[in-house]
């Protein structure tokens, strides 16, 4: 992309929120940041009314915050906010490891155990941003093992509240070499119909301890 040539005549198909939100996503714009809507107008080639939609969207799903006169901004969450989410999702990702064994399929598991693979394979030569994007493949097949469409889309709104950026996944550089492991393992533990194991696998990864 050149410096004169805006978002949307590379990406005419989504809207700015979406555009938005893979900016966030992608660390461009970090928590705390202020997005200026006349820049935002700018980069994505968008109209003033839906910039503002967009931000009044990204701010119902708490990923930026609208301070009143004086705009939006990346959403800066706390420890407690962290905790509480992830108590979320460990009861939601728990809460299916049953289903998720009992569907999986041997085409399955080794659909799973590729998307393992390549996450540990950028471990080497891999950007944050494509292992953060392999991690979030890896977790949605998890989730979707489940047939549950309307999980996999409240699970990914969690995420978005707790992570504005792919580096705030994970505290050190050996935590991902854990969390490398800790996939296979749960993939063995999905082909061995270990529920409890599966469960206490889960749980350890998005706690991150």
């Amino acid at each position: 992309m050149t410096g004169s040539q805006t978002i949307t005549e590379v990406d005419g198909e989504r809207d700015a929120t979406q555009l938005i939100l893979q900016d966030i996503q992608s660390g461009i714009y970090g928590p705390g940041t202020w997005l200026k809507q006349i820049d935002l107008e700018t980069r994505y080639g968008r109209g003033r009314n839906e910039i503002r939609r967009a931000l009044d969207r990204l701010a119902l799903k708490r990923v930026v915050e609208h301070v009143p006169n004086r705009g939006y901004h990346v959403y800066l969450s706390d420890g407690k906010q962290w905790d509480d989410i992830a108590e979320i999702r460990i009861m939601l990702e728990t809460g299916i490891a049953a289903k998720v064994i009992a569907h999986a399929t041997t085409a399955d598991i080794a659909g799973l155990r590729d998307l393992a693979n390549r996450f540990q394979g950028l471990l080497l030569s891999g950007t944050v941003l494509e292992l953060y994007e392999a991690n979030l493949a890896f977790h949605r097949a998890y989730v979707d093992l489940a047939g549950n469409v309307e999980l996999h889309s409240v699970i990914a709104e969690l995420r978005q509240r707790t992570s504005s950026a792919p580096v705030s996944q994970w505290h050190t550089r050996s935590r991902i070499e854990v969390s490398a492991a800790e996939h296979h393992e749960m993939v063995d533990a999905i082909e061995g119909k270990d529920e409890m194991r599966l469960k206490t696998l889960v749980e350890r990864h998005i706690r991150q301890k």
